[in-house]
């Protein structure tokens, strides 16, 4: 019996592989676009897609970003500048888009950008710390992908949505969480409506990555800013030695366990847009694949328990 269900799982494994390594046709007359390319997975994105032959529209937050990616890309690669929590900046990359592909639809769209700050505990923060980070990461890309839809179905083509491990377990307090749970839920709807239309979605659930949103010093003045604005009676509770140990802790986690291998990332998006048969979720790095999606299946009780073992003790704690 046993030798029959390890049959049976090798075959389901190896028609999976087999499946997955089948390619879409034509690979150079498709268009992506991409938000998000200044730096990160998206700058590694839109190059890796246009040495394979796409066409890649890269929309880029700054003018030196986009200057500098199209320095090292190929003629074939167009730029724009786009700001996703602005709708009129996000208006006028659809028309820039359109006139790009024409009758051929956009193959891809690749919501990459987001950005990771202000990340501390949420009592520390007001309610403009939260929206800032929930209009780039969710309302911008729900913004994005709602002007780009038509295009889209047109081409019967993919959006993959760059959501997090963070999308499926809290660490830390501030508006990245809830914008990467709001990310798996707007794509899980989305991919059963247009399901009829031809068009597939896919999530990209990245782990810990060395990436401009990771910048060690930029998120330890952005800690520390946050403490000194944050109201007496809040920082009694917590008091000087746990934002101590809470920024040592921070330090300790961005030096050292942030993976700089981008292409565990990018690789994903890339099988998402040109595999025949790509998968709903991806998970990008090993510490997500081996440790923090597996962690998120087991009970909340001990979750809780993985997660807060070491962290610094408030003050006030009873």
């Amino acid at each position: 019996m046993w030798l029959y269900l390890a049959a049976l799982v090798g075959l389901y494994f190896l028609r999976r592989w087999y499946r997955e390594r089948q390619t879409v046709d034509n690979l150079t007359e498709k268009y992506v676009f991409i938000t998000g390319c200044d730096s990160g997975f998206g700058n590694q994105l839109a190059r890796q897609l246009d040495a394979r032959g796409l066409r890649v529209l890269a929309a880029c937050l700054t003018s030196k970003g986009a200057e500098q990616l199209e320095r090292v890309s190929s003629e074939r690669l167009r730029t724009t500048i786009l700001d996703v929590s602005c709708m009129e900046s996000v208006a006028a990359a659809t028309e820039w888009v359109k006139g790009c592909v024409g009758n051929k639809g956009l193959w891809g769209l690749v919501n990459n950008a987001g950005i990771g700050h202000p990340a501390v505990p949420n009592e520390w923060m007001t309610k403009e710390d939260f929206v800032k980070e929930l209009n780039v990461n969710l309302i911008g890309l729900i913004d994005v992908t709602l002007h780009m839809l038509p295009l889209v179905k047109k081409a019967r083509g993919r959006v993959v949505n760059v959501a997090s491990i963070l999308g499926r377990i809290s660490f830390y307090g501030g508006g990245y969480c809830p914008s990467k749970y709001g990310v798996e839920a707007f794509s899980d709807s989305l991919r059963r409506e247009l399901l009829p239309f031809g068009v597939k979605i896919a999530i990209v659930e990245p782990g810990y990555f060395r990436t401009s949103m990771t910048n060690t010093q930029s998120c330890l003045d952005n800690l520390e800013q946050l403490w000194v604005i944050t109201p007496q009676e809040v920082k009694d509770s917590y008091g000087q030695t746990y934002f101590d140990n809470l920024y040592k802790t921070l330090k300790e986690t961005l030096t050292t366990k942030c993976c700089t291998d981008l292409f565990l990332v990018t690789d994903c998006m890339e099988h998402a847009l040109i595999s025949h048969y790509p998968r709903t979720r991806y998970s990008g790095g090993w510490d997500a694949q081996f440790f923090y999606i597996p962690l998120s299946y087991l009970p909340t009780a001990l979750v809780d328990l993985v997660l807060t073992w070491s962290c610094p003790k408030p003050a006030q704690a009873v």
